[in-house]
């Protein structure tokens, strides 16, 4: 075998939550130019998550796009048997969607903080808890979360967003401990400030931006290929023996 078999996924079968657009999609793609089949996934249906599913079968991978709000349970459970029911196993699960809204702590209600914990931190639980069986039984896995420059730096407007990340993190070295024997590995990337459209609006802020960039020892904002290169890496047997790893794409932001 040579260096690049060791990335190839071929035959295998990835859900990528949030992956209708950002980080999300180009991790997807990432998989899918690897060989994976992908369930793509958005939070509700649209036509970006219909383009990603169309972007996936032109290069002659096998795609499927399922809307679903990974806050409600019963949703994240349909989600995996759909993905089951069409392609018979899930080998590995990217946890990228998330819920965010900037705010101080004295300003979140109940129903903010319900939304975040849920959508972050119950989702992973969950989502991990339902495909983790199957992962094991085949003695092959990965589970890569998309945690946050926040686990460690939190921005005092996002306390529960940062809380919830700093939780995630935890949980994949718990899962790491526990599962690892069984083939299948648990790591989390810590992206910092990385060119989406989830952040294009805070950064048309000149002021901020600079104040941002000049934050960073790298001098720039991150792409959403630096995070898909690391999680391809992470869901390949090239990344077989890393397991537990909390890994910043930061550009040296979180230090």
């Amino acid at each position: 075998m040579g260096p690049k078999d060791f990335f190839k996924l071929n035959g295998r079968v990835a859900l990528v939550t949030g992956s209708s657009r950002g980080i999300g999609l180009e991790i997807a793609m990432w998989l899918v130019n690897a060989g994976a089949s992908m369930v793509f996934h958005g939070s509700r249906p649209s036509d970006r998550l219909d383009e990603a599913v169309r972007k996936a079968q032109a290069l002659g991978g096998k795609a499927i796009g399922i809307p679903s709000d990974i806050g409600d349970s019963d949703a994240n459970a349909a989600l995996v048997q759909e993905a089951l029911k069409v392609f018979g196993h899930v080998d590995i699960l990217v946890q990228n969607a998330s819920a965010q809204d900037y705010m101080t702590v004295e300003g979140f209600t109940p129903e903010e903080f319900a939304r975040e914990y849920n959508c972050n931190l119950r989702s992973t639980f969950e989502l991990v808890k339902l495909v983790l069986p199957g992962m094991k039984a085949q003695r092959w896995g990965r589970v890569v979360t998309i945690g946050s420059v926040n686990q460690t730096r939190p921005s005092p407007r996002l306390a529960v967003y940062s809380t919830t990340k700093a939780a995630i993190a935890n949980l994949v070295m718990n899962l790491a401990r526990e599962h690892s024997g069984h083939g299948v590995t648990f790591n989390n990337i810590a992206p910092g400030v990385i060119l989406t459209d989830r952040n294009e609006k805070a950064l048309e802020d000149e002021a901020l931006r600079t104040k941002l960039q000049e934050s960073i020892p790298a001098r720039r904002f991150g792409s959403v290929e630096d995070c898909a290169a690391l999680a391809l890496l992470l869901c390949s047997d090239a990344g077989g023996y890393i397991t537990g790893a909390d890994i910043p794409v930061t550009g040296g932001m979180h230090l």
